[in-house]
């Protein structure tokens, strides 16, 4: 059988949580108060709602982190980026009045010369709303790239 476990990590639900606690301290560090784990929305195409739980947020702020890396060989994790094409469904649905954050781990495949974020956009830039800001997260260094967001051409 297989392994598809995080190389360094107990668990992938172990390195995703890890992640979302990161992402949450660095975030609140960056905006300036306070968010919550597990915000729910209620969400729906035309009058039928149900509620939705994003990672982080609160009244202003949406957020979904995904902490998914290139697979061994520099392959592109198909399965994974479904995912995100899911979340941006996810995010589309929201009320204009948030603020919608894909916070995403920054990983660079060195055979490629791309970060995933940044493939994932050429590759699926179609399917991302205008309004999500997508952040590509370094915890090494504690810091992070807006790489794509209506706002981007401001900054």
């Amino acid at each position: 059988m297989t392994n598809f476990q995080r190389i360094g990590s107990s668990s992938n639900v172990v390195a995703g949580r890890n992640f979302e606690n990161a992402s949450k301290i660095y975030v609140e560090k960056q905006l300036g108060r306070t968010l919550t784990f597990g915000k729910k929305i209620e969400i729906g195409i035309s009058d039928i709602k149900k509620s939705h739980k994003f990672d982080i947020g609160d009244d202003e702020t949406i957020i979904e982190c995904k902490t998914h890396k290139w697979t061994t060989g520099d392959h592109v994790p198909s399965a994974k980026l479904t995912v995100w094409n899911e979340a941006m469904y996810y995010f589309s649905l929201v009320s204009n009045s948030f603020t919608k954050i894909f916070i995403i781990e920054k990983h660079l495949s060195e055979k490629r010369n791309n970060t995933l974020g940044l493939y994932y956009i050429k590759t699926y830039g179609h399917l991302i709303p205008e309004d999500v800001e997508i952040w590509e997260f370094d915890e090494t260094n504690n810091s992070h790239d807006i790489i794509n967001s209506k706002r981007q051409s401001a900054l």
